[in-house]
């Protein structure tokens, strides 16, 4: 009997973009469930009860949640094309690096690009510290693993899209080939890759939400 695999994901997420790439990475037919967050369907409610969020992969009725441990239960449950090193060490420093790309990372792009102006300089600073240490794992490597994508690529790989969406709307650039050669370089490979390539949200969709979202983050801090 076939698996039953399900991806309730929205169009734009960037948590649910990882899904979507290690299940084709894996060879994974799976059926996808597009949800709207802010009319949530009882399905997700039941599924992640806790939080109500994407990424929701459901295995023969069972729910995983949190994007992360789903990266980590595709690579356990399908043992071909692996994602994460087999050394346990590596192993631990892939899962380092997830979180220090979430907790830390995303989180000091996301400050830099709802700041005003004139806190623009201030908060990239610690923007650009953290995407140097990114920089930093990826001397001498063509991916985070070495010559194929792995799982610390999937983790970042929302660098290689929604950065360059942001940089638009500010009207500045974050990562370049001078200041971060091997982080771009990265960026190039990763996104020149079939499986990565094939699955980006629309560009300009995408341009439109972030625009939006920045505005009413601006106009929320802005004194009255």
């Amino acid at each position: 009997m076939a698996e039953e695999v399900k991806l309730f994901r929205t169009w734009s997420s960037r948590y649910s973009w990882r899904i979507v790439w290690a299940l084709k990475l894996k060879g994974i037919e799976y059926e996808t469930i597009f949800e709207d967050l802010t009319n949530k369907s009882p399905s997700l409610l039941q599924y992640n009860p806790i939080h109500g969020k994407v990424p929701v992969l459901v295995h023969d009725g069972k729910p995983v949640c949190e994007s992360l441990v789903i990266l980590e239960y595709v690579d356990e449950t399908w043992k071909h094309n692996p994602l994460l090193p087999q050394d346990p060490y590596e192993k631990s420093m892939a899962r380092f690096w997830a979180n220090f790309g979430d907790d830390k990372l995303m989180k000091s792009i996301s400050q830099l690009f709802i700041a005003h102006e004139k806190d623009q300089e201030v908060a990239a600073v610690a923007a650009l510290e953290n995407l140097k240490l990114v920089e930093e794992q990826l001397k001498g490597k063509k991916f985070f693993h070495g010559e194929t994508i792995g799982y610390l690529d999937l983790a970042f790989g929302w660098i290689a899209n929604l950065v360059s969406i942001l940089e638009e709307i500010m009207s500045l650039k974050l990562v370049d080939g001078e200041r971060f050669p091997h982080l771009s370089s990265w960026i190039q490979h990763f996104m020149d890759a079939p499986v990565i390539r094939d699955c980006w949200p629309p560009r300009d969709k995408m341009i439109i939400k972030y625009q939006v979202m920045r505005e009413k983050y601006l106009a929320a801090a802005t004194p009255k």
